[in-house]
């Protein structure tokens, strides 16, 4: 590891970091002309359940990153298995994510997305800038699930749970 360059070693660091098995989530939000954004994110967390927090982070050099900044909500969107279509579209960069796509508008005039297994309201609560990301954390205000497998995320690719029993 000492021998490698910097690209290297974040090539390196990336793939440790995709054996950690993650959720897929889309985060969405209106801009300032009022027009859905969205991506794909997988640094979703729970931060508190008292008061109800979650986490998030973009890239400095993200293009929806401004869209973020100023709107002071998004909407978490936990997809499903079976949502990689849709979850692919918004891991691109397209000029309009949401066309040919079903979502609804939630609280807050936030898209929703349909294929979503569950998803929380949020009100940007902070930001904190982290290295080459902004972190978001958000109040959660509303939330809602359904009973459906999770949309996972496993060494660059999806994948699906072999079962979901519940753990004693």
């Amino acid at each position: 590891m000492d021998n490698m360059s910097e690209l290297e070693r974040a090539k390196a660091l990336r793939n440790c970091l995709g054996s950690f098995v993650t959720g897929v989530t889309v985060v969405t939000t209106r801009d300032a002309n009022n027009n859905p954004r969205g991506l794909v994110v997988n640094s979703f967390a729970s931060v508190s359940l008292n008061p109800p927090l979650v986490s998030w982070n973009l890239a400095l050099g993200s293009p929806s990153l401004d869209a973020f900044m100023k709107s002071g909500a998004f909407a978490v969107n936990i997809m499903s298995h079976g949502s990689e279509e849709t979850t692919m579209r918004f891991a691109r960069s397209v000029e309009d994510k949401f066309d040919g796509v079903d979502w609804h508008a939630a609280e807050l005039d936030l898209p929703i997305l349909n294929d979503a297994m569950a998803t929380l309201i949020c009100e940007t609560d902070r930001t904190i800038t982290l290295g080459d990301h902004e972190m978001f954390v958000g109040r959660v205000l509303k939330f809602n699930e359904e009973d459906m497998q999770p949309l996972v995320f496993h060494r660059g690719a999806f994948t699906a749970l072999a079962d979901t029993a519940e753990v004693a």
